[in-house]
């Protein structure tokens, strides 16, 4: 096997009794993760029975033995993600002090000594629109000065783009908008994006990291309030041997009606699974790669990513380059904590459905490039479950998909007849319970919290915005998962993601734009659908929403981009988040009316 280790990488000393930064019990922290192993592995084990009891009655098939399979492929990230959330929920709802359980490092910052290390703020373009991201960058810094405390963080503007165009743009405004950012601002722009933004960021440890005792990664999208980034260095200060403290970050409020409905229930939902899984993780928390703080000197030493071999789209520099950075900053010694409470940390949600399946499908990539990775030398257990949990969750699409169309096939085997009917529709629904409960974690937590229905508008626009996101998501998972199983298809063949600018304010998508780029979707929805309707009619309300999803892909995603839709949804406040009735100051520079949405043909 290739040696992809990191040079000089040294694992946490074995046999300690606590976690490196001393936050917890390692023996604790182990008697949880073999809690939560044994809650998944006992639900999947309960629920593959179930579903042999479905299929066993007439003796296994072909269509049987595929569905079982890709079952046991697909199903054990939506169980984890449900005990996620029934932990997370406990915790917020049930135990005591249960968030400090979930997360011990937040006593650091609820108290404010003066900061006394320097911190870079790094944002990162690569052919954006750079108006628009300095605006964001610009924000960030008032807030940090405001705190009293902007003289100890130093901005750089780090840029990979390519286009003369856009370098031209990204000079004038960095020009425009460098009083605001401070007087040691400063813009670079590398020639070459060798190494995407992992090797934009190790650009900038080679020429000013021995200055910074922390950097703040941020995206082109990214919004910080400077008091959330002032307790994130306090709790890094406090904590010599914590290496990346990821902030809770939430979308800000969008324009699309896409992007709106997608980011309320992520708001809503987040905030229990985040707890429930950062509960079990401990010191193997995750990393995103923007709104986090990260120590300087373990990761220039210590998280320099390896080049994968070969070529094609799975060989050369790794696209997604966070999970893997997360995996050696612990393995170098230093903790991975996420901060799992709200706060003034922002990004935006992709506009439209093209949008999101484009940075969807990036990501996509970038995690079947850590097939090669799993065999890092060094890598606790932990951190190399969550380096193949990254992997299985795209995995996972493919299984769903070709457990649609074994389920369909069965209508014309001989032993259809003899199916429990009544027993297959409870597992459905028991499997799409599970599947919801994250969701459903979160109404709870807003419900049970003290004014939080009122953050998003009273009960019944919460309510409302809830049964819309529900609807909104049922018919966005086949059409995403479809084109996953697309993507994954064509890497076979060489088929790659190109890492470039991505779009950030709505726009309308056109018929034609929408139809050219989701024909097959609906040509296989299509297709089920007439399986279904020709071979087992009485099914057909069973299969709704897989079909829906499919057939319905073209008008779904230009309705969600229509401004009419966008205007109505703003007006009657639906699927709002608590910024839209209560601004944070963060985001009062950004509230300018945005440009007219231009049509895409």
């Amino acid at each position: 096997m290739t040696d992809l280790s990191v040079p000089g990488a040294a694992a946490a000393p074995e046999g300690a009794s606590h976690t490196p930064a001393g936050l917890q019990s390692a023996r604790a922290l182990l008697a949880r993760r073999i809690l939560v192993a044994a809650l998944n592995l006992g639900s999947l084990t309960a629920l593959g029975y179930a579903l042999s009891l479905v299929f066993g009655t007439g003796g296994w098939t072909v269509a049987d033995i595929v569905i079982f399979a890709a079952f046991l492929v697909g199903a054990p990230w939506t169980v984890m993600g449900f005990w996620n959330a029934v932990i997370g929920l406990w915790l917020l709802h049930g135990a005591r002090n249960g968030l400090h359980a979930a997360a011990p490092h937040l006593a650091a910052g609820e108290s404010a000594p003066p900061l006394r290390a320097r911190t870079a703020v790094l944002m990162f373009l690569r052919n954006e629109d750079a108006e628009r991201a300095l605006s964001r960058l610009a924000a960030t810094r008032r807030s940090l000065d405001e705190t009293g405390a902007g003289e100890r963080f130093d901005v750089f503007v780090l840029s990979d783009s390519d286009q003369p165009q856009v370098i031209a743009e990204e000079e004038a405004a960095f020009a425009r908008w460098a009083p605001v950012l401070g007087p040691t601002a400063r813009y670079r722009r590398r020639e070459r994006n060798t190494g995407f933004k992992a090797g934009n960021l190790r650009d900038f440890l080679r020429r000013w990291g021995s200055g910074y005792e922390f950097f703040l990664p941020l995206d082109s999208d990214s919004v910080m309030g400077g008091a959330d980034i002032l307790r994130l260095q306090r709790i890094m200060e406090a904590h010599p041997r914590l290496g990346i403290l990821q902030s809770l970050v939430v979308g800000a409020p969008a324009e699309s009606a896409f992007a709106r409905i997608f980011q309320f229930g992520m708001r809503a939902g987040m905030r229990s699974f985040t707890i429930g899984a950062a509960w079990w993780h401990g010191d193997c928390g995750p990393y995103w790669g923007h709104n986090a703080m990260v120590r300087v000197a373990p990761f220039r030493m210590r998280c320099a990513l390896p080049v994968m071999p070969g070529g094609g789209p799975l060989g050369g520099h790794i696209l997604s380059h966070d999970q893997i950075e997360a995996a050696l900053m612990r393995r170098a010694g230093y903790e991975v904590r996420v901060l799992p409470v709200e706060g003034q940390s922002y990004e935006d949600n992709p506009p439209t459905l093209f949008d999101f399946t484009q940075r969807d499908l990036r990501w996509c990539q970038g995690n079947m490039q850590y097939w090669g990775l799993l065999g890092l030398r060094g890598l606790l257990p932990m951190s190399r479950f969550q380096v193949f949990a990254a992997i299985m969750m795209y995995v996972g699409a493919p299984a769903w998909m070709l457990m649609t169309v074994a389920a369909v096939s069965k209508i014309w085997e001989e032993e259809y007849g003899s199916i429990d009917f009544a027993f297959a529709i409870s597992m459905f629904f028991i499997m799409f319970a599970v599947s919801l409960f994250p969701k459903i974690a979160g109404w709870l937590d807003v419900a049970l919290r003290p004014g939080g229905a009122a953050a998003y508008g009273g009960r019944l626009r919460f309510a409302a915005g809830a049964a819309t996101e529900v609807l909104f998501s049922l018919l966005l998972a086949p059409a995403v998962a479809f084109r996953v199983t697309l993507f994954l298809g064509g890497l076979l063949f060489g088929k790659r993601m190109a890492w470039n600018g991505q779009q950030r304010d709505a726009y309308r998508l056109s018929w034609r734009a929408a139809f050219r780029g989701l024909w097959p979707q609906t040509l296989f929805g299509l297709a089920l659908f007439a399986a279904v309707a020709s071979g087992a009619p009485s099914a057909l309300p069973w299969a709704a929403p897989v079909l829906a999803g499919l057939c319905l892909s073209v008008p779904f995603a230009v309705l969600t981009s229509h401004p009419a839709l966008n205007r109505a949804a703003g007006r009657a406040r639906l699927c709002a988040i608590p910024e839209e009735f209560a601004p944070a100051s963060v985001l009062s520079p950004l509230s300018a009316p945005p440009p007219a949405p231009k049509l895409a043909a």
